[in-house]
């Protein structure tokens, strides 16, 4: 079962602007908006940082296990999961295959630096 309502999750994907903003080290102040981009895979939200686990917001979206995204002309407060799943992971790349088809930056995106990096958005309650 998704955690997102499913329009919500629907417009956040297909919209393909989504920014994350995990907290600072206070716990409490969003960081600067990256551009990321954002799939989908059994109901959930997932992304990856570009540049693996020495990407600065995906080490604060571990460490501080939550923040904001700007997704669709929208502000979500959330929380950031890490996933260390090989068959979750599986599903994901075949999710980013289909909706970046056409990307030279694919490649990057599935490899083994960016799957070290893998990242589950839910909303926060």
């Amino acid at each position: 079962m998704s955690d997102w309502d499913r329009n919500t999750l629907s417009r956040i994907v297909e919209a393909d602007d989504l920014h994350v903003a995990p907290f600072r080290g206070d716990g409490q102040t969003p960081g600067t908006p990256t551009w990321i981009w954002a799939i989908e895979v059994d109901g959930a939200l997932y992304v990856r940082a570009y540049n693996g686990t020495r990407s600065r917001w995906y080490r604060s979206a571990r460490d501080q296990g939550a923040g904001q995204i700007v997704a669709a002309g929208d502000r979500y407060d959330v929380t950031f999961e890490p996933i260390d799943d090989a068959g979750l992971n599986d599903r994901i790349d075949a999710a980013y295959r289909q909706k970046y088809a056409d990307s030279a930056y694919l490649p990057a995106m599935i490899g083994e630096r960016t799957r070290a990096a893998t990242i589950r958005i839910r909303p926060r309650q």
